[in-house]
């Protein structure tokens, strides 16, 4: 009798390719510096080399793995480059990508406490390690009122914030019957573009977002939001949420939490801080002060997976009053109901999120914050921002350049007095060499590049390079004199 054929992979194929793999990945994390930052491929590029047909029969993996390099590196950007400079790091790192690699083979759906145990228990323990390391109120352990849990973005911690806010201010009418147009949510004109994108998913609107002027240091004016609040209570509106942000993603502009959080308190509103790449400094004691008045906050969050050399996706978001979350969120069919839920001496973590299913993304955060320990951390932390603050004094000594906003952290907006032509003629020559990424924005309407350290290998030589290449282009393009 023949054996019946299988089309699975063996576990004695999986330990050789796996090598193979991980091999791979260690080549690439060796040699990453070699390639072009920015990807040269030209739309359509990638997608006209690949086969119009998925293949009739399975190949050879050491073909997949031969196709990886072939087809598919043409067509990356390398965030894992220690010359990326661009928007904020997308970090990655040894242990985190292990964890990920078990993470994957373990193949849990964590949505119930039931359906892994640990998967749950571990994020709880993981986001109570942080709350004192990072300087965060007491309020947001799990041992108390609050808790955190591990979203994939700050986009959707702000979502899953703006609806506990929604039906905190409707008690919890607007889930019933939807929303009645008189719902308000506030922001600076300076905030991450997720919060219009939340209003418009939460049902209140993009044309009842208050976007807030900000200071000459672009950080929210809180007179100015009081002033728009009280203006919307007398119109019959009811505000439901604000949104203050510690590191904006312009300009790392700092929101004044504590007396945001003071107007918030008077009017009964929802306040939310998104410290998504910032959060991380707070590792750091002499950081804290940047994001003074979080205590206040009914919510918070940050990325580890901005500058904690956590792999993409990983955002952990606390909050003060868990009750207030899960009562926005949850929905109890009945093929979910299990013992232990009902016990209520449970946590899930379904009813913390959008989706009903979840990975077990505290199994990478644990392996990264065991492998470096808090003193690790630290170090790098401290040393990326020594780099950003040595970059900003060669730009300031440089009469042909001009920094238009305050460098609080490691993200330094610069920018050619020449103006905007000149400035978009050096950001493109600048990546179009491939020794380095760089990205823009504008401050006060004006083109300004932007200059982040935060990738895990950058280091001093790194920066250096970045700045006699951009002496190296504007010799060309703004001489002195």
């Amino acid at each position: 009798m023949s054996e019946k054929k299988s089309f699975h992979m063996s576990a004695e194929e999986f330990r050789r390719q796996g090598h193979a793999v991980v091999d791979w990945i260690a080549g690439y994390m060796r040699t990453v510096e070699q390639f072009p930052v920015l990807s040269r491929a030209r739309p359509g590029e990638i997608l006209a080399s690949l086969p119009d047909r998925a293949p009739r029969t399975g190949e050879p993996f050491e073909r997949v793995l031969e196709d990886l390099d072939r087809l598919i590196m043409p067509g990356i950007t390398h965030w894992q480059s220690p010359n990326f400079f661009a928007y904020f790091p997308a970090n990655a790192s040894g242990p985190a990508i292990l964890g990920e690699l078990v993470s994957a083979g373990l193949g849990v759906q964590g949505m119930l406490w039931s359906t892994s145990p640990a998967c749950t228990e571990l994020e709880t323990r993981v986001l109570d390690w942080l709350v004192p390391v990072l300087g965060l109120p007491e309020r947001f352990l799990s041992s108390g009122p609050g808790g955190g849990v591990i979203q994939d973005s700050a986009s959707s911690a702000a979502l899953c914030a703006l609806l506990a806010g929604r039906e905190r201010a409707t008690g919890l009418r607007t889930n019933r019957e939807g929303c009645d147009g008189r719902l308000v949510a506030y922001c600076s004109t300076q905030t991450h573009s997720s919060i219009e994108k939340a209003v418009r998913i939460a049902g209140i609107g993009a044309d009842r977002l208050r976007q807030i002027e900000v200071d000459s240091q672009f950080a929210m004016r809180a007179d100015l939001l009081a002033q728009r609040i009280e203006e919307d209570r007398r119109a019959g509106l009811v505000p439901c949420f604000v949104c203050a942000t510690i590191g904006t993603t312009s300009s790392n502009a700092i929101d004044p939490v504590s007396r945001i959080a003071q107007v918030c308190r008077e009017h009964g509103v929802w306040l939310h801080v998104d410290a998504a790449m910032c959060g991380t400094a707070a590792i750091c004691a002499e950081f804290r002060h940047l994001q003074a008045g979080v205590e206040q906050a009914d919510s918070y969050c940050f990325n580890p997976h901005k500058w904690m050399f956590t792999n993409f996706d990983c955002d952990c978001f606390w909050v003060a009053d868990r009750s207030a979350l899960i009562r926005a969120l949850s929905v109890l069919p009945e093929y979910l109901r299990n013992q232990a839920s009902e016990s209520g001496a449970v946590i899930d973590y379904r009813d913390w999120q959008i989706p009903l299913g979840r990975r077990f993304r505290a199994l990478k955060l644990w392996f990264v914050i065991r492998h470096y320990g808090i003193e690790g951390l630290q170090h790098h932390v401290r040393e990326h921002v020594r780099l950003a603050q040595a970059f900003a004094d060669w730009v300031r000594a440089d009469e042909r350049f001009e920094i238009p906003a305050p460098v609080p952290l490691n993200l330094v907006c610069f920018r050619l007095r020449a103006g905007d032509d000149a400035n978009q003629a050096l950001l493109d020559a600048l990546n179009a060499g491939g020794e380095l990424y760089l990205t823009h924005t504008r401050l006060d309407g004006r083109l300004t590049l932007r200059l982040c350290v935060g990738q895990t290998q950058t280091q001093a030589e790194h920066v250096a390079r970045a700045w006699r290449l951009i002496q190296d282009r504007t010799a060309t393009i703004a001489p002195r004199g």
